[in-house]
């Protein structure tokens, strides 16, 4: 998926996330705007959290401007750090990848939302970006493959 941006000779050493949209998950598929807007609705939730303890916990909780990078436009976004002591920076990309259906055994298309600690990314973006992976897998009821290779199922499971 971030073929494009490793080609453009930036150090990505990285780690990522995926969050896999399978047959049972609200969607099957997701584009950049859509991933965008939750992630604004996560921001919304979390200032009016604030509000109710008249704390800003929206500047805790999601402590990133999102980014569109010309050469990402339309492939990922970049959630750049407000303290880069503490939160440097997450790309967050859409892509799709052919795949064996275990139940049919046909060749299907399966839809994922990646997300990326480019290398340099702290330990504050890792705990953020398992955060924003679990908000990301639970809207769409997907399945989650965290960083350090765990699985976490957020859609309902045939008995």
């Amino acid at each position: 998926m971030l073929d494009t941006v490793l080609s453009q000779g930036v150090s990505w050493v990285s780690q990522s996330a995926y969050i896999r949209l399978v047959e049972e998950s609200t969607m099957t598929e997701s584009n950049l705007d859509d991933v965008k807007q939750k992630l604004e609705r996560y921001i919304s939730m979390t200032t009016k959290t604030g509000q109710q303890l008249a704390w800003h916990y929206e500047e805790a909780a999601f402590p990133y401007t999102i980014e569109e990078k010309s050469e990402g436009k339309g492939k990922w976004l970049y959630l750049k750090g407000n303290n880069p002591e503490l939160y440097k920076y997450i790309v967050i990309g859409v892509g799709s990848e052919t795949v064996m259906d275990e139940e049919s055994g046909q060749e299907k298309e399966e839809h994922y939302i990646q997300v990326v600690l480019p290398d340099g990314a702290t330990h504050g973006d890792k705990s953020k970006a398992n955060e924003f992976c679990k908000y990301l897998a639970k809207a769409y009821q997907a399945k989650l493959q965290l960083f350090n290779g765990r699985t976490m199922y957020f859609y309902p499971r045939k008995p």
